[in-house]
């Protein structure tokens, strides 16, 4: 008999304790279901809140890139030798037209002692060939008096005059001799020169930097062999690749700036130079070239660069943080504080640009404050409140605060 009452005794509590846990199930559901399903005795939900600010916004893009110098060029020497001293070194700056290399010019300087005894034989050939040809004319002019004396014959004055031509032949001859030896002298003076290499540029004056040295003091270099490599570095370029959404957003002289691991707390300012017209096959990007000012020579080819673009810009926009943004029936929107900090609404909106870890309301205007947290769990018109520390206050709207219901 005891164990019939002990075992009917437990049954009565197993049910009891399961009416319990539906009830428990239900209360819950009612509190912490779905706001389109929430009853109007629902709790008040504890939120956080934020400032709806005005002020000024930029929708910024940064992109990862390189430097590389705005000029960079290998100086190389015109003719072979032996390279006898050199007059700069990595790192070294130089002057447009400054020496500096020197070439072994025994063999060119020999050259140009041959070329100008060459001119010198030209010359006295050539003054060889007026002296006969002055004769021959002086013979002709005999020749022609005799003949109308009738003393000469006519094969005398013919034979007078060929000689003439000849002689004037040999002098024309001796002139492009002479023309021909001072050619020679000037292009052998001209090798001379390349033996001193020197540092020349086109578009315009200033100093630039020995960027890498290719040879030493004593070795033989050929005609072209690379000597120094030398780089312009202010302004410097900075490459960056963008894609397609991006691309449509920059246009020539456009405002940059760049920051590098280098130099963290220092921003270097500049502007968009050049916009590749096409993408690549493969990366599906384009190339995109940016002038940057590098007072100094901070900064160095090669490095890694942030480059920061300002794609757009609102002088008096209407900013919220992004994490006041929720939907509802998929209509984006934010749930605005009523005045008396109790309830809120459901305001749809539309949004302009982003900055930081905020973004531009466009439309009707609001004002007041925002749900930031905990918007999940409201309806229009759901009642709130805002526990003590819960209100962010935005930097820019000097932040205010509003006591708990």
């Amino acid at each position: 008999m005891k164990s019939f009452v002990s075992s009917k005794n437990l049954s009565i509590v197993a049910v009891l304790l399961s009416a319990v846990v539906i009830w428990m199930a239900a209360a819950r559901f009612n509190s912490q279901g779905p706001p389109d399903k929430r009853t109007s005795t629902a709790m008040p939900v504890a939120v956080e809140v934020s400032d709806i600010v005005h002020g000024p916004m930029e929708q910024r893009r940064t992109f990862s890139g390189a430097l590389a110098p705005h000029a960079e060029f290998v100086i190389s020497p015109k003719v072979s030798g032996r390279v006898e001293r050199l007059f700069a070194n990595l790192g070294d700056v130089v002057e447009k037209g400054q020496v500096i290399a020197e070439l072994d010019n025994d063999e060119y300087v020999q050259a140009v002692a041959q070329a100008h005894a060459d001119l010198l034989v030209a010359k006295a050939n050539l003054m060889e060939a007026e002296n006969a040809l002055e004769i021959a004319a002086r013979e002709l002019n005999r020749f022609e008096t005799l003949r109308t004396r009738g003393v000469a014959s006519d094969s005398q004055l013919d034979a007078a005059r060929a000689d003439q031509l000849s002689k004037q032949a040999r002098r024309e001859v001796a002139r492009a001799q002479v023309t021909r030896s001072e050619a020679m002298l000037e292009a052998v003076k001209i090798r001379l020169g390349y033996t001193k290499i020197t540092a020349e540029w086109t578009d315009g004056n200033g100093s630039r930097v020995v960027a890498e040295r290719f040879v030493d003091e004593g070795d033989m270099v050929a005609a072209n062999d690379p000597i120094l490599s030398i780089v312009a570095l202010d302004p410097m370029i900075g490459i960056i690749f963008v894609s397609e959404k991006d691309y449509v957003g920059l246009h020539s002289d456009q405002a940059a700036y760049l920051t590098t691991d280098a130099f963290a707390d220092k921003r270097f300012d500049g502007k968009i130079q050049r916009i590749a017209p096409v993408f690549g096959s493969d990366t599906r990007q384009a190339r995109i070239e940016l002038t940057i000012d590098n007072p100094g020579h901070l900064l160095k080819p090669g490095m890694f660069i942030r480059a920061t673009v300002v794609l757009d810009q609102v002088a008096d926009a209407v900013m919220v943080p992004e994490a006041a943004l929720t939907s509802r029936d998929d209509q984006p929107g934010v749930f605005v504080v009523s005045a008396d900090g109790r309830t809120v609404s459901f305001q749809p909106v539309r949004t302009g640009i982003r900055e930081d870890n905020r973004v531009q309301l466009i439309g009707d205007e609001i004002s007041g404050l925002v749900v930031v947290l905990g918007h999940q769990l409201l309806n229009d018109g759901a009642a709130i409140t805002i526990p003590d520390g819960l209100e962010m206050k935005d930097p820019q709207s000097g932040g205010r605060e509003m006591e708990s219901p």
